[in-house]
């Protein structure tokens, strides 16, 4: 999730919506021998329901890299070559913008560090990333977000592909009806996966160190020093890691990722067959 300088425009994906470059999605053929590790990692819920249908007067803001080759996932490569790790960051964050499509919210935003392809679906407003530190990307993806529509903000990554429409509802609700100012999601790493709030403070994001082991710690701390009223969503596992991989795709069947890392693996057992 690097920045990038900051375009000043808010895009409304869609047909004929934007005019950007558009790249193939489709997953790239492994290159090279993939072992399929066995994760060991105990399975997680991963949905809670929806309370209504109608839609909360809020948005989802989804921060994400483009998934290309060498920017992305890096920490998947080896076993898995850069494209490889690419193709599952793809999937990663196609299945993470369907569950933010079908989420029932009133706006919905791509802050997109690169150039948005044919895995972005329609109904979203896409906004450049802007910031040095991940910190300031992520105070200045929901400031700019909320700058043109005043409504509650839940913000995610694009790293955990298991999320659900349910989950996201259910960060969202009790902002819609003020039984929360923040909602906050532990990632099994020591991150965090969601941060929801009600109003945008800079100081309440802005020096929390990113990508560390105690980074969710430190932000919920920061949140509850403020005073504001929390409401936890469950831990959930970022892909960073082969095993992590393995288990998302294993609770995620028939998702973009599951089918994703399916195809590798064939793909692997493929060119070991040949190579015997």
């Amino acid at each position: 999730m690097t920045g990038e300088e900051y375009a000043g425009k808010h895009r409304r994906a869609g047909a004929g919506a934007i005019g950007v470059p558009r790249w193939s999605s489709g997953l790239p053929a492994p290159s090279s021998g993939l072992p399929a590790p066995s994760s060991g990692l105990p399975a997680r819920s991963s949905g809670l329901p929806a309370r209504s249908s109608r839609p909360l007067a809020a948005q989802v803001v989804v921060i994400a890299k483009e998934p290309v080759p060498g920017r992305v996932k890096t920490r998947l490569t080896p076993p898995f070559t850069p494209a490889q790790a690419a193709a599952l960051a793809e999937a990663s964050l196609v299945d993470t913008l369907a569950a933010v499509a079908a989420t029932p919210v009133t706006r919905r935003v791509l802050a997109l560090d690169g150039t948005p392809g044919r895995w972005l679906p329609g109904g979203f407003d896409v906004i450049g990333q802007r910031g040095a530190g991940l910190d300031e990307r992520i105070v200045w993806a929901l400031a700019d977000a909320q700058e043109t529509l005043a409504v509650p903000l839940v913000l995610i990554g694009m790293d955990t592909p298991q999320v659900t429409s349910g989950l996201l509802a259910a960060a969202a609700e009790p902002l819609v009806s003020d039984t929360a100012d923040a909602t906050f999601g532990m990632a099994e790493d020591g991150g965090f996966w969601l941060l929801g709030l009600r109003k945008i403070d800079p100081a309440l994001v802005l020096g929390v160190p990113m990508s560390q082991p105690d980074t969710g710690s430190r932000q919920l701390a920061r949140l509850e020093r403020a005073g504001l009223r929390i409401r936890r969503l469950p831990e959930l596992i970022d892909v960073d890691t082969a095993a992590e991989a393995e288990h998302i795709a294993a609770v995620t069947p028939g998702s973009a990722f599951a089918t994703c890392l399916t195809r590798l693996r064939y793909g692997a057992a493929v060119a070991g067959a040949v190579a015997r």
